[in-house]
């Protein structure tokens, strides 16, 4: 199968001087083939984004357009695997790469822990969410809310229930029957999509980027803003122009490789820049976005600021209070990059660097189907919590080609200590290459991450791996399988995971991966604990301790003692949860 590149078409309408640009959009071939290349209408009155002064914020207004997913005539519209060719987004994407930096950072005595501790971590439900679409690699995101998981990958989307039954699944682009984003003008090319639960707003929120060639080039962030805490229904879209312009110069730049994150009042875009009519390289966007208007659909006012010396910035989720918005990526061999934003409301991204162990970024992993891209070294995700920001991402292992490393960094103190590694480790799967590691801690400051393996025998295999509080530093726990590919797989396949907590209990965790089966990827979604939710302090065992804990915040709401529905107040049904469990904590 090939695909087909039809003509840009310029009309005139009447005697009106706006040009209505009309697009043929591109994608594979495939059971969407008559939809796929639907006509597109260039915006009138697009936001010129000036990024001459650097740092300096570009203030304007995106507004909203409101669907409701329950009146589309197709509420289950994804029905298996996409037979055919599977395409890279990148392929559809004009030609892109990030300058050489300069890899060799400054020397320390760094090390990461070593070893394994015994904490195991319990993979409870889990079920196939997304299968193989018409693209290649999935790039799987989560968001998880009290009663429902909304799954986002290339270039679909769908809502469950807690134990796997699918709600509603839709396209995101114009292929759907609509797609999630086509009545608010997305296109045939809604492509590396995110997605996030806002427990301090109780609303999903889900991401995606455009991009088309339409003569001089349209670049999109697209966002979406669920109405309460079922995605079912009432969604706020936001369609916000992201073509950024430098005055100065002429060139201007579109939106690659989206970060995505929140805190209590903010939601926090970032995205590479890459040249659009000059193939040269911008660095990063950062856009701020007051989400108060955004709750209920109102116009809101975007702040655009760009970074030119910094790359693959990923924006950290907040969880509770946090003094600033935090950023992090990878600088060089031994440093990260800390970025932060403490004033949303006219704001300056200042950097901070951490010093980290030496490592150097990773190869592809050989497996019986080929050799899977582990990517760059690039910062996968991000969690701040507690005065502490986790991350991971692919490193070079010792014997094995790629290995999972995370960092807590420490940022207890900040402003008055800049941040400093608390620690770091693997995570390690007996001898096989791990990648694509995601990372988040709960409320116990319990860590899990979800990470893929395999080797030049072994297909691969997706493993969480877990630490309590209490364990060594820089060490995780022992794997558990959670699922085992059917066949190998090759090049760009994954090409993150993500992890997040339930917010009912701030204590379980939920993770999205992927597998291999013969007709294609499947990404997995499930429930984990380290300790069950009954044992309140979290000591291994449900007891009288944990009873009188219970009983002590008795009536009292929002402080995740709530371990049982309807998780809004401690009440009877928690005791009961506890008192079923006295005795018994897997």
């Amino acid at each position: 199968m090939k695909t087909t590149i039809l003509l840009v078409i310029f009309l005139l309408i009447g005697c009106s001087t706006t040009q209505t640009t009309q697009i043929s959009h591109r994608g594979p071939d495939g059971p969407h083939k008559d939809n796929i290349y639907k006509d597109h209408v260039r915006p009138a009155d697009l936001p010129t984004i000036n990024i001459s002064e650097a740092n300096v914020p570009t203030f304007w207004t995106a507004t909203a357009t409101i669907i409701d997913t329950r009146e589309f005539g197709n509420q289950h519209q994804l029905a298996g695997e996409v037979a055919g060719a599977h395409h890279r987004p990148a392929k559809f994407l004009p030609v892109h790469r990030k300058p050489h930096f300069d890899e060799q950072g400054p020397p320390n005595t760094l090390r990461s822990g070593l070893g394994q501790s015994q904490t195991i971590i319990q993979d409870e439900v889990h079920f196939d969410a997304i299968v193989q679409t018409g693209w290649n690699p999935p790039d799987p995101s989560l968001a998880v809310g009290p009663d429902h998981v909304v799954v986002t990958v290339n270039m679909a989307i769908a809502f469950f229930d807690k134990e796997g039954n699918e709600q509603f699944s839709a396209n995101l682009d114009s292929s759907g029957n609509p797609g999630f984003f086509e009545e608010v003008g997305g296109g045939s090319f809604c492509f590396d999509p995110k997605c996030f639960y806002d427990a301090h707003a109780e609303r999903f929120v889900v991401l995606a980027l455009e991009h088309y060639d339409s003569g001089e080039g349209e670049s999109f962030i697209t966002m979406a803003v669920s109405d309460d805490s079922d995605p079912n229904g009432v969604w706020y879209k936001y369609r916000m122009w992201s073509v950024i312009t430098n005055d100065d110069n002429g060139n201007t730049y579109w939106v690659d490789y989206p970060g995505f994150g929140f805190d209590d009042g903010y939601y926090y875009v970032t995205g590479n820049l890459f040249g659009l009519n000059n193939g040269g390289w911008g660095g990063v966007l950062y856009r701020i976005l007051d989400k108060t208007p955004m709750l209920t659909g109102d116009p809101v006012v975007v702040a655009d600021v760009q970074k030119p010396g910094h790359a693959s910035m990923q924006c950290a989720q907040h969880i509770g209070d946090s003094p600033a918005a935090f950023f992090v990526g990878r600088r060089n061999n031994t440093e990260l990059r800390v970025s932060y934003i403490d004033t949303p409301e006219n704001p300056s991204v200042v950097s901070e660097f951490v010093a980290v162990p030496n490592h150097s970024t990773p190869g592809g992993v050989p497996n019986p189907g080929g050799t899977i891209s582990a990517l760059d070294g690039r910062i996968m995700n991000a969690q701040y919590r507690d005065g502490s920001l986790w991350t991971a991402h692919g490193i070079s292992g010792n014997d094995v080609n790629a290995v999972g490393r995370w960092y807590e960094i420490d940022l207890s103190n900040w402003p008055a200590v800049a941040p400093t590694l608390a620690q770091s480790g693997d995570a390690t799967v007996d001898d096989k290459s791990t990648f694509f590691p995601a990372i988040a801690q709960n409320k116990r400051g319990e860590v899990a991450i979800i990470v893929a393996s395999a080797n030049d025998t072994s297909v691969p295999t997706l493993h969480l791996v877990g630490r309590k509080q209490g364990d060594p530093l820089g060490i995780m726990g022992l794997p558990t399988l959670v699922a085992t590919s059917e066949t190998g797989a090759d090049g760009r396949w994954g090409d993150y995971f993500d992890m997040t907590i339930d917010p009912n209990n701030d204590t379980r965790f939920w993770y999205v991966g992927e597998y291999q089966a013969n007709s294609g990827w499947h990404t997995v979604v499930g429930s984990a604990t380290i300790t069950c939710i009954e044992d309140i302090n979290a000591d291994g065992s449900v007891n009288i301790t944990d009873l009188l804990a219970l009983i002590s915040v008795w009536g009292t709401t929002g402080d995740g003692a709530e371990v049982a529905a309807p998780y809004d107040v401690v009440d009877i049904s928690d005791i009961l949860a506890v008192i079923g469990a006295l005795g018994y904590c897997p």
